[in-house]
């Protein structure tokens, strides 16, 4: 009895704290909470301390990072029931809250020791609830396990069962906490947006993107223009990220070439020319901050484009400096920061196309695309199927920029009917003339607009939106309205590098070609150059201003960019532009046989057929007046009484002969009579072969009073 009253001030708080337990019915639970009891004063005994003044190191010792270490370090009594009230008693009395330290734990049955069943189970329904209508799995499997058990861990951690008394940094602090696990941490966000959306606390907001880097290596005054710029500067995060960098390697090559100028104030028309030469003699690893990163590329010579891009970031920071008045105007950053002749000579619109024969395959590969080609990710975290084939077909019909796929609304797809749609069963059988119109967001270069795709696109979108959970609206990135996005589950929109991380690596898997060519790596964004050239080469093609427009680019010079002409289609227009043929005509020679053999000098032997007649002047070709014949001696009209023999000799041989024409004879034939007449005229006094000139014979300079000659087109022409 004595030693019961020595320790009566050790069982008090542990009895209460037992009693306020909501244990379950059976004698099980009661000697697991009393073996408890037990095992926390045996290792008071055995440390001499008392349990109030154990840290949380110690009651971790105690319960055991996981379930096997607290059978073995245990006593042999103590089985694996005692383990949730130790963990109980060292939350009510010593206020205990390393769980995620635990392994694995039925936290959700600790939660509903201490608070009651009834209360958290109506807080784990609401929650799932919201997360359900979302497109999570929170109520089968292994995904709806983790969701309840996290979200008990947070009202424990939070000493409340109520969402009521859950706020934001409550649920950051938990996220961000360093002992939270991966899993447990992507659970947190989840539960954290559904806890948002009944306006009980902020959404969350994602992290994990490494912020901006110091700038190291520059004067100090030059790092605080750069940055000041930066802070105020409009454009883009991407662009002004990339300027930034740029403007970090101007400020290192001045500490290194020009210590005297710390800032862009100090810089003059020969710093300007300083910094061009030297951008134009750069390699990769200078100046930069972390060299180490480009691994191999080290000391290769910097392509065009890296140049240009340098030198734009340095006329746009000097350019806005002097526009706000924060220096003054020293020289016009358009002319002295200049890309060089020699660089930009060597830039020029080079779309990345994919060859014809591997985008057939992808295309192949995306309307064969079943579950079972896409990598095997956690089961609460894969996207459904009909999803996945929407984004790919989008992908690869529609020519949309990453940015834009990402960004597309519900209800995106129309369809222009030709004839009419019949009602079927909770779709419609489409007419085989429908046009599908897809309308495309504000993009990089412009306001929305709508563009024709083809059916197979529209058809994956809706089969997607007739199975798509209901999802909150978010806010667009860059128009910043509250949109409902069609590619949203689980209240959150695709990655916009999903399509190039996640759906390209499985086409070309499936369609059995690499994942990179001699162009470099298989980008979304080279999708856009493919299909644009595609288009541009087709059969019918778009023209440039059509292709403009379906691209959604402000300019067609921006469209050149895309659009490349195929070797074959260029062969195609040489060739149809008869280039060479439209320079020689072919006629038709009549070979006198016996007149060759016989030898006779004065006969004449070959008769080049002018449909109106024939001419025996054997260097026919040199002949000037040969498109406008004079009927010179040479000339026998085709119904003379010469001519009718000649025709009726059985010893001609025909033959074909090419003669090249003029640019005048060339005008004559495919200008016609104001040709021929200019032809006739400035002829009239050239001699003709037997040594007369036109005007001598009495010919009259008219086009109406000579034929044209009729000589034959050639082959090609």
């Amino acid at each position: 009895m004595l030693r019961w009253r020595a320790i009566a001030r050790l069982l008090r708080p542990l009895d209460d704290a037992r009693a306020s337990l909501r244990l379950p019915a059976g004698r099980r639970h009661r000697r697991a909470a009393d073996d408890a009891i037990a095992l926390i004063l045996a290792r008071c005994a055995e440390a001499g301390t008392t349990y109030w003044g154990w840290s949380a190191e110690r009651w971790l010792s105690l319960a055991g990072t996981t379930a096997g270490q607290f059978k073995r370090d245990g006593p042999s009594w103590a089985d694996g029931e005692v383990r949730p009230y130790v963990v109980a008693f060292g939350y009510l009395l010593a206020g205990f809250g390393c769980f995620s330290q635990l392994g694995g734990f039925n936290r959700r049955e600790l939660c509903c020791k201490i608070f009651g069943k009834e209360v958290v189970d109506d807080s784990v329904r609401q929650v799932a609830g919201i997360l359900a209508g979302w497109g999570y799995q929170v109520h089968a499997g292994r995904g709806g396990y983790q969701l309840a058990s996290v979200l008990c861990q947070l009202l424990s951690h939070n000493r409340s069962p109520l969402l009521e008394d859950l706020s934001t940094d409550v649920l950051s602090g938990l996220r961000a906490d360093p002992c939270t696990p991966g899993w447990q941490a992507r659970r947190l966000f989840a539960i954290q947006k559904a806890v948002a959306s009944l306006g009980l606390c902020d959404p969350p907001v994602r992290t994990g993107h490494p912020g901006l880097a110091e700038i190291t290596g520059t004067s100090a005054q030059w790092a605080r223009y750069v940055q000041r710029w930066y802070d105020t500067s409009t454009l883009t995060p991407k662009v002004r990220s990339l300027v930034r960098t740029h403007l970090a390697k101007a400020g290192r090559w001045l500490a290194a070439e020009h210590p005297d100028i710390t800032e862009p104030g100090q810089w003059t028309r020969q710093t300007c020319a300083s910094w061009v030469a030297a951008v134009d003699r750069m390699r990769a690893g200078d100046y930069v901050q972390r060299p180490e990163a480009l691994r191999s590329r080290v000391g290769a010579p910097l392509l065009p484009a890296t140049k240009a891009h340098m030198l734009m970031a340095s006329r746009t920071f000097f350019r806005d400096c002097q526009e706000w008045e924060r220096i003054p105007r020293r020289f016009d950053p358009a002319r002295v920061l200049t890309v060089p002749r020699s660089v930009r000579a060597l830039l020029g619109t080079d779309p990345r196309v994919i060859a014809d024969e591997v985008w057939a395959k992808l295309l192949w590969a995306g309307l064969n695309l079943t579950p079972q080609d896409m990598p095997a990710n956690r089961s609460a975290l894969v996207y459904p199927i009909e999803l996945i084939r929407a984004v790919t077909l989008t992908w690869l019909f529609s020519g949309l920029r990453s940015d834009e796929t990402a960004r597309l609304r519900a209800g995106c797809i129309r369809w222009q009917h030709q004839g009419s749609a019949i009602p079927g069963d909770s779709r419609y059988v489409l007419a085989e003339d429908a046009v599908c119109l897809l309308d495309v967001p504000a993009h990089k270069t412009g306001t929305a607009f709508t563009k024709p795709v083809d059916p197979l696109p529209g058809q994956a979108i809706e089969a997607w939106q007739a199975i798509r959970p209901a999802q909150p609206a978010a806010q667009d990135r860059k128009t910043g309205e509250h949109v409902d996005l069609l590619f949203s589950i689980r209240a959150h929109p695709i990655a916009r590098d999903y399509i190039n991380r996640t759906i390209i690596p499985a086409l070309c898997r499936k369609a059995g070609v690499p994942a990179a060519d001699v162009r470099g790596n298989i980008t979304s964004h080279r999708a856009r150059s493919t299909i644009a050239s595609q288009l541009y080469n087709a059969k019918e093609p778009m023209t440039l201003f059509e292709l403009q427009a379906w691209m959604g680019h402000g300019t067609p010079n921006t469209t050149q960019f895309y659009a490349k002409i195929t070797p074959n289609t260029l062969s195609k227009a040489y060739r149809d532009a008869g280039y060479f043929s439209r320079n020689l005509r072919t006629i038709e020679v009549l070979i006198d046989r016996d007149a060759v053999t016989s030898a006779l000098a004065d006969e004449p032997w070959q008769h080049y057929d002018l449909g109106h007649g024939y001419c025996a002047y054997t260097f026919f070709e040199q002949c000037p007046h040969r498109m406008a014949c004079a009927r010179c001696d040479f000339y026998t009209p085709r119904h003379s009484s010469t001519a009718q023999p000649l025709e009726a000799k059985q010893n001609l041989q025909r033959m074909l002969t090419v003669i090249p024409l003029t640019d005048d004879e060339r005008a004559a034939v495919d200008d016609g009579h104001a040709a021929l007449d200019k032809l006739l005229q400035r002829l009239a006094d050239v001699p003709t072969p037997t040594g007369t000139t036109p005007r001598q014979i009495g010919i009259p300079p008219s086009a109406t009073l000579l034929p044209i000659i009729d000589i034959h087109p050639s082959k090609d022409g």
